[in-house]
């Protein structure tokens, strides 16, 4: 006995198309106009400016070597021709980013206050770290053509996974004391998520998103093959040549931008927590002042 699983995915795509083009449709549109405004934003910006820009986060962030460092390599990049592409990638970066956000926090924090939850989700967060990269470019391109759209769908599919995980596993791994102590006074679920477990939490949650933001970076690259654009199609133009000086210079583009993300969301997440209990004591000295009164 054989099990042709292959065919059954097949009538599956095939029902899609015939029964949901409308809400395929929609979903096009919604993320096409996210991702399209982000990349006219973005590549509207002169290059002095949107250098200026990364060089002033970095050294707001993390300090002057490494605001040293972004101006030279975006001038490199700049001086490889490679900008506007570079711009195009980060607009899908963004994009692929907010959604993933949009839909894996609120997962992550449904995981974490239910355990039945995380029992179903799991194994599809699995499915969607393990599955090869190349696999999900096919249904996208079916179900939503070529373009940045279906390379943005696909890098959400691929990059989803680690700001759940992390935001289920920080929300519960907030210490007893702490939810014992919103109870005690009088915490409503809401207000002891908002105000307890996410402040709490917040380090490992930003570690998710940097983790989702640098997949994100990896994804777009391999989506160029559906016409994604930005420096994947440097890449992919080196590949089909066999050029390695071209294929060289897309890496090293790609390199330097991974590179500037990573480090200015790192530090966001080592600052998110401090935040967080900025807010949350304003808030706390404000309501025992509303109750004093």
């Amino acid at each position: 006995m054989t099990f042709d699983i292959g065919d059954g995915v097949d009538s599956a795509v095939n029902y899609i198309l015939d029964n949901f083009g409308p809400l395929l449709d929609f979903i096009a549109a919604a993320i096409g106009l996210v991702t399209n405004g982000i990349q006219d934003a973005l590549l509207a910006t002169p290059m002095p400016v949107g250098l200026a820009i990364f060089v002033i986060l970095s050294l707001w962030r993390v300090g002057l070597g490494f605001a040293v460092f972004t101006g030279l390599s975006l001038w490199l990049v700049e001086h490889m021709q490679l900008w506007s592409a570079m711009m195009e990638t980060l607009s899908l970066v963004i994009a692929s980013t907010l959604v993933a956000m949009l839909i894996g926090l609120p997962l992550g924090i449904a995981m974490a206050r239910s355990d039945r939850v995380a029992t179903m989700v799991r194994p599809v967060l699995d499915l969607m770290q393990t599955m090869p990269a190349f696999v999900y470019l096919i249904p996208a391109a079916m179900f939503f053509g070529l373009g940045a759209v279906p390379g943005t769908i696909a890098t959400v599919i691929f990059s989803m996974p680690p700001v759940v995980r992390l935001t289920n596993l920080g929300i519960r791994q907030v210490h007893v004391e702490f939810i014992e102590a919103g109870n005690a006074f009088g915490c409503t679920a809401s207000q002891l998520l908002f105000k307890v477990q996410l402040p709490n939490a917040m380090p490992s949650i930003m570690a998710g998103i940097n983790q989702t933001i640098m997949l994100s970076l990896s994804m777009v690259v391999i989506a160029s093959m559906i016409g994604a654009g930005g420096i994947g199609n440097t890449v992919l133009t080196g590949i089909q040549r066999l050029d390695v000086g071209t294929g060289f210079e897309g890496g090293i583009a790609v390199v330097i931008l991974a590179v500037i993300l990573d480090r200015i969301t790192q530090s966001l997440g080592r600052e998110g927590a401090g935040i967080w209990r900025v807010l949350f004591q304003k808030t706390a000295r404000q309501e025992a002042a509303q109750a004093a009164t």
